[in-house]
């Protein structure tokens, strides 16, 4: 009897084992420095504000580095009055569809684009200057294109839609309807799949991160929210703070406007917001892990 019971033991607690390590083995881990490089490449090309030649190249190199990893890419063209100077441009949101055994997908997004004009740089002679928008535009992306490798390297269970929008930052101060056309255009046109969930990145590279729930996220995405926190305790990543913070007036409202549940994750409290400080040696790879792994424990954790 002794050595029937210790058998069994020995089997639950061996079975137990491979299951924790089984599971520990679908979360494919989030490479930091990789996220970073994908930072530093978009800054290479200098701003990115729409008509710029940093704009175009960057553009190339968003669709290239997606058709690379196989996924379905879509280029999403439209055209948009810039309010600021009255010129008509033409702007792509840039889209990635990774299939997955279980839809609907999930949407991940964030923008590529940048301020043409650092509008709230200390230097008034610099405030007619382009930005070269490190952590607001190219933060966002660099996770998702992060996580875009790893979803082309471990398919996830779950179909996968990265969207980077464009035309987010080409408002006049005080006028937030001339923000964020790039997810106001794809809500009304959603291309290839709609889904029911997502998942917004911004100004996420901050090298003092603080990621507070956004209100909007809060108001109306509560149940997803709650599961993205409750994964950063898990987690112990000390970045999301268990408090609200502002509403903001971002890309995921245009997803909530058209009955999507989504969530920005967004550090607003950012002292180089539109200006020309806004460079690379502000963000930091560590920020961008904490919310890589966050993402990455959701895709294939939960």
């Amino acid at each position: 009897m002794r050595k029937l019971n210790y058998n069994r033991s020995f089997l639950i607690l061996t079975l137990s084992l491979f299951f924790t390590y089984f599971c520990q083995a679908q979360t494919p881990e989030f490479d930091s420095v990789n996220a970073f490089a994908y930072l530093e490449k978009q800054c290479s090309f200098g701003p990115r504000n729409p008509g710029s030649t940093g704009y175009n190249q960057c553009l190339d190199w968003l669709s290239q580095t997606l058709e690379e990893l196989d996924a379905d890419v879509y280029l999403q063209r439209f055209e948009a009055v810039e309010a600021i100077t009255g010129v008509t441009r033409k702007l792509t949101n840039v889209i990635a569809f990774f299939p997955g055994e279980i839809n609907p997908p999930l949407m991940l997004c964030a923008h590529w684009d940048t301020r043409a004009y650092a509008n709230l740089d200390p230097d008034p002679a610099s405030r007619t200057k382009p930005i070269s928008g490190a952590n607001d535009g190219a933060s966002g992306v660099a996770v998702l294109l992060e996580i875009a490798r790893l979803a082309a390297e471990y398919p996830p269970p779950r179909s996968l839609l990265i969207v980077l929008f464009d035309g987010e930052d080409m408002g006049r101060a005080s006028h937030g309807e001339e923000f964020t056309l790039g997810s106001k255009y794809w809500a009304s046109h959603q291309t290839p799949v709609s889904v029911e969930e997502a998942i917004l990145l911004d100004m996420i590279g901050d090298a003092d991160l603080e990621i507070p729930m956004e209100r909007y996220s809060e108001a109306n995405a509560p149940d997803l929210l709650r599961r993205l926190w409750n994964i950063a305790s898990k987690l112990d990543l000390p970045a999301f703070q268990d408090r609200l913070g502002a509403a903001v007036r971002d890309d995921h409202v245009s997803l909530q406007r058209v009955g999507i549940p989504a969530v920005d994750l967004i550090d607003f409290d950012y002292q180089y917001w539109h200006t020309l400080e806004d460079t690379p040696d502000k963000c930091s790879a560590e920020s961008l892990e904490q919310v890589g792994r966050l993402l990455m424990e959701y895709i294939y954790g939960e």
